[in-house]
């Protein structure tokens, strides 16, 4: 019977599968109505919140570890009737766990545990602090140096709410196991030898295929050449260009700290980002042969590059300019299609870069580079020079899933989970921090809040610094800005259950 439904009075509770609903009104000296799964008492749950009761427990139980990665959860029918409630009630608490990424559905292998979250600390389990582990000094509040992103992964926190990662529980591996099972059958011999170092004939056709369906852009195969990451495509990017006595970048303002990493020595003169994207007036002042931009969703305002502005930026390139389109979460859209890409109206005007760093992982490092003819005999050259090229059988694992319909199939899947995500935190911004303005939540895999010198007259990096201090990541806006900006943080949400989101949001807005 449903927790709702009836009183515990009436409720039929069976341990090990002996009917114990009557206890109370025989001379059974049984009092307890637990089930052996967990030891589990549906009697402690709030009226009305059985669901929401089972799914906190089993989850609680992932996170102290009774149950490791891997374990196998009771099938739906079994753990209703052990509890002596609706099937629907165990399979709802299922759902909830699969949309947090903690479990997954394995078909005739049940459900299993996929990741285990990190706790939640509190004074009753952990002391009276509630503090991480010190971080290195000055880690917000010095200027960011090439190791930083490395230096803040490496912090151990509760809630890890910086930019740039996906659902990374929900990665399909069966469907990758089963693509690469397929792959090594038909490998011959020959194929593990030396390849083109422009990447696999059969990833460049599956890319140039993706990048038609889901981008607008037509290309050959032969236009594709596989890199290692949008971080790669843009080392080489630098060494050719500077090959070609170009000096000089300009990138949006604000922008990318770590693409402006990444375009070192290069000079990188900021361009500044409004409601319709970037102010191509203010790009032609710099005088900068070239420009970086993110114009399906700007990181880290997520602007999407209006009409005018592109017939700006068209007439711009048209002229002699040339345009690295970083084209890093446009898969990402909740409200409406994905723009196309500017590539696919000025092919030879844009060096286009793509990966599925935002798609599937970032540990593939696995992207694409595409770009005009005149710079590609250089670019094969500089990628042959430096590693003669990615690693096959992830190439021929990647284009099996693109060719299958599998990373569709997966695309369509963790939309739903980011956008639930990113609902839990645009509500927990409402409750905790309602002095932010929220900007950017229509698409991608985080959103920028700016906070008015009322909300927070201290700079951005002290509160990250104290947020950090609390057991909760974030990018401080700051770190991705050249000129003087109001004070703002960076958040992702793809990455972290929506429990996970509205606790660290609730730990800012304290902050704040």
């Amino acid at each position: 019977m449903n927790r709702s439904n009836g009183s515990s009075s009436d409720r039929s509770i069976t341990t090990g599968g002996a009917d114990i609903g009557h206890a109370r009104t025989t001379t059974t000296t049984t009092t307890s109505s637990s089930s052996d799964f967990l030891q589990l008492d549906p009697r402690e749950a709030p009226r009305g919140g059985l669901g929401d009761w089972l799914a906190r427990r089993i989850r609680e139980a992932i996170a102290d570890g009774r149950l490791t990665t891997g374990a196998r959860l009771p099938a739906t029918r079994t753990l209703a009737a052990e509890l002596g409630v609706s099937r629907g009630v165990v399979t709802e608490a299922y759902r909830r766990l699969t949309e947090d990424g903690h479990v997954a559905g394995r078909g005739r292998g049940g459900t299993v545990v996929l990741a285990v979250p990190s706790p939640p600390r509190s004074p009753s389990r952990q002391g009276h602090s509630t503090k991480a582990p010190a971080s290195r000094p000055g880690l917000f509040t010095a200027p960011p140096d090439l190791g930083v992103f490395d230096a803040l992964r490496a912090v151990p926190t509760r809630v890890d709410l910086t930019p740039g990662l996906p659902d990374l529980a929900a990665f399909p591996r069966a469907a990758w196991l089963r693509a690469e099972r397929a792959v090594l059958a038909g490998l011959t011999p020959s194929d593990f030898g030396y390849g083109d170092p422009r990447g696999t004939p059969a990833l460049r056709t599956a890319v140039a295929r993706w990048l038609s369906r889901n981008r607008g852009i037509v290309a050959d195969p032969d236009d594709v050449m596989i890199v290692n990451g949008t971080a790669q495509a843009l080392r080489l990017l630098v060494d050719v260009l500077r090959a070609e006595g170009i000096t000089d970048v300009a990138v949006e303002e604000p922008g990318s700290l770590g693409v402006r990493q990444h375009l070192r020595p290069l000079r990188t003169p900021p361009v500044p980002v409004d409601a319709h994207g970037v102010r191509v007036d203010a790009l032609r002042a710099t005088g900068a042969p070239a420009v970086l931009l993110t114009p399906a969703h700007q990181f880290p305002t997520g602007v999407v590059l209006g009409g005018e502005r592109r017939r700006e930026l068209t007439d711009w390139a048209r002229e002699g300019g040339l345009v690295i389109e970083d084209d890093y979460d446009a898969e990402h859209r909740y409200d409406r299609p994905a723009v196309p890409a500017l590539r696919a109206q000025l092919p030879e005007h844009v060096c286009y870069a793509g990966s599925v760093s935002k798609l599937l992982a970032p540990a593939l490092r696995l992207g694409w580079l595409l770009a005009p003819p005149a710079y590609r005999t250089a670019l094969v050259d500089a990628k042959r020079l430096i590693d003669l090229g990615n690693a096959a059988l992830p190439q021929l694992v990647l284009a099996h899933l693109m060719e299958s319909g599998d990373l569709e199939r997966h695309l369509r899947l963790i939309r739903r989970h980011h956008r639930r995500r990113r609902d839990a935190m645009i509500e927990a911004i409402r409750t905790h921090l309602p002095g932010a303005v929220v900007h950017g939540a229509a698409a991608g895999l985080h959103l920028m809040i700016t906070l008015g010198e009322q909300t927070h007259p201290g700079s951005d990096a002290a509160l990250a610094t104290a947020a950090l201090a609390h057991g909760v990541k974030v990018h401080p806006l700051s770190w991705h800005t050249q000129l003087p900006h109001p004070p703002g943080l960076v958040l992702g949400y793809a990455a972290g259950s929506p429990t996970q989101i509205t606790e660290g949001i609730r730990v800012i807005g304290g902050l704040v």
